[in-house]
């Protein structure tokens, strides 16, 4: 549990927050729920809160929310070096490249050795260019890409150069391989597991995923929601 702060937060002047979302929370539920619970406090009708960084609703970890004056430092936190744990399954893949969606592709793995991987990975660190899953949030003619996919529409995303600073194996037992992947703003780790797949010759895609770090605040750092709801109700 993260140790209560010795100050009084003034959530209207601005406060960040680090927080571990949780599994199956969407970003904007996350804000959402802080920022109601925070009005509800402080008997407010209005008040800014957003996060510095998005994570899918299957992954978990460290987010940045910022409130008041404070959200206008969320560009700033976006560019901070990210740090992931991220647990691909070879051999497999889904259209949103992680769980959300049920598999639609089985491809060999036997040819996938640990000698193979470790040949493998190391084409993933420095610059990379990187295709945006078609299951995200990217804008394509002012709509959401994941909003063209989910009507059925192909949609063609433009491949963004990206910077891997460091990726290494964790674990790897077949079918499944853990990486560390520290990375800059804009990277998918869903996509990244869809080219280390086919870079296998296989297919892959994401069991799980946590965001252990950004820029020097680890997940030790992060308030856990239970924590962090009663904190704020508590405040004076």
């Amino acid at each position: 549990m993260k140790s209560i702060p010795n100050k009084i937060m003034n959530f209207v002047e601005g406060e960040v927050l680090y927080v571990a979302k949780p599994l199956h929370w969407t970003s904007f539920n996350l804000v959402n729920k802080l920022r109601w619970k925070m009005q509800k406090t402080l008997n407010i009708k209005k008040l800014k809160v957003g996060h510095a960084g998005t994570l899918d609703p299957l992954a978990t970890g460290v987010m940045i929310i910022c409130t008041g004056k404070s959200t206008k430092l969320i560009e700033n936190f976006q560019y901070q070096t990210k740090e992931y744990i991220a647990t691909l399954k070879l051999g497999e893949t889904t259209p949103s490249f992680d769980m959300e969606l049920s598999v639609d592709g089985i491809y060999p793995t036997e040819q996938i050795t640990r000698e193979l991987i470790d040949s493998v990975i190391p084409q993933f660190k420095g610059e990379i260019w990187q295709t945006p899953p078609v299951y995200s949030a990217v804008k394509v003619d002012g709509k959401r890409a994941y909003d063209y996919a989910r009507d059925g529409q192909e949609v063609e995303l433009k491949a963004k150069l990206l910077v891997i600073d460091e990726i290494e194996v964790l674990e790897f037992t077949l079918p499944v391989l853990k990486l560390r992947v520290v990375c800059s703003k804009g990277t998918y780790i869903r996509a990244l597991a869809r080219d280390i797949g086919e870079a296998l010759g296989s297919g892959a895609h994401l069991m799980a995923l946590e965001r252990t770090r950004i820029g020097d605040k680890k997940l030790e750092d992060c308030w856990q929601i239970g924590d962090l709801v009663q904190f704020i109700e508590e405040c004076p």
